[in-house]
């Protein structure tokens, strides 16, 4: 096992490339299943839910290929409809692979990921709407079985209860090649929707609408091979952006998408850094003398990310003044709390609500990541901490960004990841 090793109180200067957006990559990796043919996406970040993907695909009988950060699918040879439990649940958005399989063969064999109950409401919006398509779906021996063998999918009107961006990709999925007409209301409106959207429609599909909370497909009888580059990840982006302002100093994203960035731009200037947008280009400078940011209050796009919850919650722990977290889209999404308390971070939480009053300064500390987005918190408060932090567990960072030690010490970071049984020296 492996972990990193922050000393903090180092400034981060400099300029980045953005890796490709984790949230993007694996839908469309998925939807390659969708192409009788060959698929080029370029872009890919090299980070574990990618190589999980990978592995799925290549069980269900693709060919794929890698080469640096582009990936070859050829799903011509697809000849699976079944995903084994042991690779379902290597990753917690594996659900995705409902709707480009049954939307392929016209039946889908998977485990529940994470081994959730079918109860749960993320899992029911999914099987809703394969029902309203004419697909059956039943349990046997702890799988989910999708079938629409007999009269294949239909078009439908499918109204989301919560603009699930699951869900919505599902749908958009299944319905592609799907008879007739599906409308999608209350859909997500995610950049990640429509990234997805942007490949499929280079494929040959018609899809209307993606980034609205109204989407129309308009099935077809097939696709054809295209080449596709993942946008820029914007919960990266923003971890690091809130790295610069934690530790003072000046980065400049480059290549990335801004108006991806708003719910972040907006809570950054009002802790007092500054902000500068060029073309595609974003620069954030800071003097680490952080102002309080009133509320964060976590919404569905476009408002605040709840992937951004944790990071920004490290950031008003060194703040000067109280802010207050309101969580809308997870129910469990303050695991990161009781390690930021480690490093000397005064934060109460009760039921969504989350209230930290601001210190001086926080020390370094040993913690581990409880989470992917709250592993990049540790890893932001180690930046800043006095002292020493240690991070373990840290292979749900790996989940989602790139080598972030590597991006962090090119901008002046005192960073390293080793492996847990050697001894370190300051």
């Amino acid at each position: 096992m492996n972990k990193i090793i922050v000393n903090g109180g180092k400034k981060l200067n400099g300029e980045i490339t953005v890796q490709g957006a984790k949230n993007s990559v694996l839908p469309i990796l998925v939807a390659t299943l969708l192409v009788n043919g060959i698929s080029v996406i370029h872009n890919c970040p090299y980070i574990s839910d990618v190589n999980a993907t990978i592995k799925i695909l290549r069980y269900l009988g693709c060919k794929v290929t890698r080469e640096g950060h582009t990936v070859i699918v050829d799903s011509s040879t697809m000849c699976r409809n079944d995903v084994p439990d042991s690779l379902m649940r290597e990753m917690r958005s594996s659900i995705v692979f409902l709707g480009g399989i049954i939307g392929r063969t016209g039946k889908a064999v998977l485990s529940t990921p994470g081994g959730c109950e079918i109860g749960l409401r993320p899992i029911d919006l999914h099987l809703s709407a394969m029902e309203q398509f004419g697909a059956s779906v039943t349990t046997e021996n702890g799988f989910i079985i999708c079938s629409a063998e007999k009269n294949g999918l239909c078009g439908t009107r499918i109204v989301l209860s919560f603009p699930s961006v699951g869900a919505t990709e599902n749908i958009i999925l299944a319905s592609t090649l799907a008879k007739g007409t599906t409308v999608i209301s209350n859909a997500a409106r995610e950049p990640e929707i429509i990234d997805l959207a942007d490949f499929l429609n280079s494929c040959g599909a018609k899809i209307h609408g993606a980034g609205e909370s109204t989407i129309v497909i308009e099935g077809i009888a097939s696709l054809h091979s295209t080449e596709h580059t993942i946008i820029p990840d914007r919960i990266v982006a923003s971890t690091y952006m809130i790295g610069v302002a934690m530790t003072g100093g000046k980065v400049t994203f480059k290549d990335v998408i801004p108006s991806h960035l708003g719910p972040i731009i907006q809570p950054l200037r009002e802790s007092g850094c500054s902000i500068f947008v060029k073309g595609k280009n974003v620069t954030v400078s800071s003097q680490k003398q952080l102002k309080r940011i009133k509320m964060i209050r976590t919404m569905p796009h476009p408002g605040f990310p709840t992937d951004a919850q944790a990071q920004m919650m490290a950031l008003t722990s060194i703040a000067d003044g109280t802010s207050v977290f309101i969580e809308n889209i997870f129910e469990s999404r303050y695991k990161h709390i009781g390690e930021l308390l480690r490093f000397g971070a005064k934060i109460h939480a009760e039921g969504r609500m989350a209230v930290v009053e601001g210190v001086k300064a926080l020390n370094g500390a040993n913690v581990k990541a409880t989470d992917l987005r709250g592993g990049s918190a540790m890893f932001l408060a180690g930046l800043c901490a006095e002292g020493t932090t240690e991070i373990t567990e840290i292979h749900h960072i790996d989940r989602g960004y790139e080598e972030p030690e590597k991006v962090l010490e090119i901008l002046g970071a005192d960073i390293k990841r080793v492996k847990e049984y050697e001894k370190t020296t300051e």
